[in-house]
């Protein structure tokens, strides 16, 4: 899938490419700011205190809210008006910088200031990116569904790569101030380009789901967590990437620096380029990732790349292995730097498709709580993961974890893909059939199923494990 491809889309849809824009521009602006912020004003944090821990607290402030707040936010999502929700949330957000930069020339720049500063940002951040990936399907056609999902993936891994090396020149360079009250406008710039965005253009309803309906969180928190336990294809879903999650955090966060600064010796430097490596994969995966779900049936693509990733853990541990080889300084950068791209690869290959599955087979009113539940709990398995790592760490050899999480990785997989009954993911051709069955009804893109209904479309199980077009 090229750029222009990935622009374009495939319907020619002048609107939806529109959104597709819109959305894309917003969720840059929004991202890459807050990824920015929270990193130049941790420096800035170190800079007052000298203190470790009050720029890991910092940094933290940027992560623990969205665990916690992540289910609201999918009631939200579901409950209230996407468009609204989201402009509201960008606007908060710009309001709430240029508040801190007019705060800070009378008081000073504080460490209570950034702390609660840094926190609302990421609730108002968390509030925001629900919402726009619970609306993902209403504002693109369903063709350019994975294309959105490749840009929201390239977006984030963009974030990941340049925000603390922007974050760290804009320390270095200007007033923390003055780039405050900076990214305080962009944010309300875009809260303005997302005022035209039309997120009902893909909805079959004319109005939103539940919208002005009472809204009670803890009781929709639980309908939402109910509905994800009892379909046993969304749960799959989420037993992948859970346990990618997991595994992840657990073979390579706290195994791979161990074993590149400690044991092989290697420079900051060179573990700078390493780390690089992986969104650069990410990004590569994201632009072939449509191209191979076409080529591939999904189900059976998921199977080979469980299986390229629990290798993947095992060639990091291989080195250090008493069985293991020696390179070079520049061997083991080039080798384990390839490991990383892989990894980014299969990364997006998983992530953007299972994304696409979900955002279509759950219903609207319940997909920003679903979704929102599921990423919650990934995000809560991480940290555990991390201190389990750490801990093992100091009683076993290092290079035992990544063969651990190998093996983990691949018995929870075929776990999770295994039997008839989750063969649900798309074949390779389904997505043309189902455009052009989108046509037939003038445009409107309704849900899956109600499709397969309308057009005797079999199917044995809720999305695309077998069909056949009377």
């Amino acid at each position: 899938m090229n750029i222009s491809r990935l622009l374009a889309g495939k319907t020619g849809n002048v609107r939806a490419t529109r959104n597709f824009i819109l959305f894309s521009i917003g969720k840059l602006i929004s991202i890459f700011g807050t990824s920015i912020y929270t990193f130049a004003l941790g420096l800035h944090v170190l800079k007052l205190t000298g203190s470790g821990l009050s720029f890991a607290t910092t940094l933290a402030l940027g992560i623990i809210p969205m665990v916690l707040i992540n289910p609201f936010a999918g009631v939200a999502a579901d409950r209230l008006n996407k468009k609204v929700l989201v402009v509201v949330m960008d606007l908060a957000n710009g309001i709430l910088l240029i508040a801190v930069y007019l705060l800070s020339l009378v008081y000073g720049l504080g460490i209570p200031l950034i702390y609660a500063a840094t926190f609302l940002l990421t609730v108002f951040t968390t509030f925001f990116g629900v919402a726009m990936e619970a609306a993902k399907p209403n504002v693109v056609t369903q063709s350019m569904l994975m294309n959105i999902n490749s840009m929201s993936k390239i977006i984030d891994s963009v974030s990941a790569i340049l925000g603390p090396m922007v974050g760290g020149i804009i320390f270095a360079l200007i007033d923390i101030r003055l780039f405050i009250v900076i990214n305080g406008i962009s944010f309300i710039f875009s809260a303005a380009l997302e005022m035209f965005i039309d997120f009902k253009l893909n909805c079959k309803e004319k109005d939103e789901y539940n919208t002005g309906s009472k809204v009670d969180f803890l009781k929709d928190i639980k309908e939402g967590f109910q509905y994800l336990i009892e379909r046993k294809e969304i749960k799959s879903l989420f037993v992948i990437l859970i346990a990618l999650n997991f595994v992840i955090g657990f073979s390579i966060n706290v195994p791979l620096p161990f074993i590149i600064n400690n044991v092989l010796k290697l420079s900051s430097k060179e573990f700078g380029i390493i780390q690089g490596a992986f969104p650069v994969g990410v990004i590569a995966g994201a632009l072939l990732v449509e191209k191979a779900c076409k080529k591939i049936a999904y189900y059976r693509l998921l199977r080979v790349l469980n299986c390229i990733m629990s290798l993947c853990m095992l060639l990091i541990a291989l080195p250090v292995m008493p069985v293991g080889f020696e390179l070079s300084y520049a061997g083991y950068l080039v080798y384990y730097s390839a490991v990383m791209i892989i990894f980014g690869i299969i990364i997006s290959f998983i992530d953007i498709p299972i994304s696409y599955t979900m955002q279509s087979i759950i219903p609207e009113e319940y997909r920003g709580r679903v979704l929102s539940i599921g990423v919650s709990i990934g995000k809560t398995m991480l940290p555990a993961a991390l201190i389990l790592s750490g801990c093992l760490l100091n009683v076993i050899p290092v290079y035992v974890m990544p063969i651990l999480g190998g093996i983990l990785l691949f018995l929870l997989s075929m776990s999770a893909l295994g039997g008839n009954s989750n063969k649900f993911l798309w074949d390779a051709d389904m997505p043309e059939r189902y455009e052009t069955l989108a046509e037939a009804n003038d445009g409107e893109l309704c849900r899956i199923e109600e499709y397969m209904l309308q057009h005797n479309i079999v199917c044995n199980s809720v999305f695309f494990r077998s069909y056949d077009i009377k």
